[in-house]
């Protein structure tokens, strides 16, 4: 359910006296508060926090210079996941045999993936 959705139906258990005004409120701000919706200032756009930290956290993700084989990507998306390296080989490998684009998205990381500094 999208937001709108969600405060339509408070509306119609406050319609329905489930829900009194206080806690009609209280459960509208509640949504509101966990959909992140805080307009900027300087944009007037709404900023979703848990966005911004996701794509913070991708724009740790380089490839490795200590761990490579090739071009590093899976030295990289082992410490940045935590999982041993050769098990993302294993996976490349896995998607190239089986579905044909392990070396495609290989190479993609590659290009587009910086390196460590």
């Amino acid at each position: 359910m999208n937001i709108a959705d969600e405060i339509k139906r408070l509306h119609e258990l406050h319609q329905a006296g489930a829900l009194t005004d206080a806690e009609f409120a209280q459960a509208k701000a509640k949504l509101l508060a966990a959909v992140g919706e805080q307009s900027s200032s300087s944009s007037g756009s709404a900023s979703f926090s848990g966005a911004d930290q996701t794509l913070n956290q991708l724009n740790k993700f380089r490839r490795s210079k200590t761990d490579q084989w090739l071009g590093g990507i899976c030295g990289g998306l082992g410490k940045f996941t935590g999982l041993e390296s050769w098990i993302w080989r294993l996976l490349f490998v896995f998607f190239t045999f089986f579905f044909g684009f392990g070396v495609v998205a290989y190479l993609l990381a590659w290009v587009f993936v910086p390196e460590e500094e």
